[in-house]
């Protein structure tokens, strides 16, 4: 019988969950940025082998909220660790042994679902370092990075999987759809781009995806909180945007596979990651259970 199920990929931020999800699935699905809290929302990743099933889920690093959206965040890595099957909880292996997860995630009680953990850039250790931390119990030394370790980590998980048929055909790869993943890489081009506080106050929405014509005609919008915020990202005379653009639309005709027109816009909704409504509109679920 097969193995399939729910893995969750838990830890604080910056320690690699994205380069993992995209490591494991062989595809860019989550935007990386060496800028903290660059996840927000559950990234759906599949991968599927011969005899098992991975719907994985990377997921906000786990944080102190201080305003509304970090509040959201924190909902959604949580609600993430709830609906697990198995919970990869990783952690930066330069820091040495992390804390227990429910520790780390400020929870009452531990998780219902078996943790496997995972020590991440093993690649930038020395090798007495390796060996000490290799020898842990119930841990795998990996590297995102490289890949070193991910075969331990992926039959690890797999054992921890129940038996289910595969809950997803074997050829895909997420769950989410396509303009999803086109709003996260403009985002992914802010946060390369742009500096400061510009990068977390973005949001991103595509409202216009027009199939049927070559080239794919996409337009976008950078919602932004400030008036000084939209100057930044057009530039003067535009120079930025036209740079945001050409960019990210690189990025997005790697994705899907063919070329693109991204018409980029960018507006200004007041202090949205404080405000319950705005973050409802940009899809953001408070702990509440009342924005979504």
């Amino acid at each position: 019988m097969p193995r399939a199920g729910i893995v969750t990929v838990a830890g604080k931020p910056n320690v690699g969950k994205s380069t993992l999800l995209n490591r494991i699935v062989g595809q860019k699905l989550s935007i990386t940025s060496p800028k903290p809290q660059s996840t927000r929302d559950r990234i759906v990743g599949i991968y599927t082998s011969d005899d098992s099933q991975l719907v994985i889920l990377d997921t906000p690093g786990l944080l102190n909220p201080k305003y509304p959206l970090q509040e959201a965040m924190r909902s959604t890595a949580v609600r993430a660790l709830d609906e697990a099957d198995v919970i990869i909880y990783l952690a930066d292996a330069t820091e040495g042994q992390p804390p227990p997860l429910a520790e780390a995630a400020g929870l009452t009680t531990p998780p219902s679902a078996p943790v496997v953990v995972a020590l991440n850039k093993s690649d930038s250790l020395p090798p007495s370092r390796r060996d000490d931390l290799g020898a842990l119990d119930n841990s795998v030394l990996i590297s995102a990075l490289t890949g070193d370790g991910i075969p331990e980590l992926m039959e690890k998980v797999a054992q921890h999987l129940p038996e289910s048929p595969f809950l997803y055909p074997e050829e895909d790869i997420s769950t989410q759809p396509v303009r999803f993943f086109v709003a996260e890489l403009v985002r992914e081009t802010v946060l390369e781009q742009l500096h400061d506080e510009v990068p977390y106050s973005v949001a991103v929405q595509v409202e216009e995806y027009r199939e049927g014509r070559s080239p794919l005609y996409i337009r976008a919008v950078i919602y932004v909180e400030r008036d000084s915020q939209k100057a930044i990202i057009i530039g003067s005379k535009g120079a930025q945007i036209r740079k945001l653009g050409e960019s990210a639309r690189k990025k997005i005709e790697t994705f899907v596979g063919e070329k693109v027109y991204l018409d980029l816009w960018v507006k200004v909704l007041a202090n949205w990651r404080k405000n319950p409504g705005s973050l409802s509109r940009f899809g953001y679920q408070l702990a509440t259970g009342k924005t979504k």
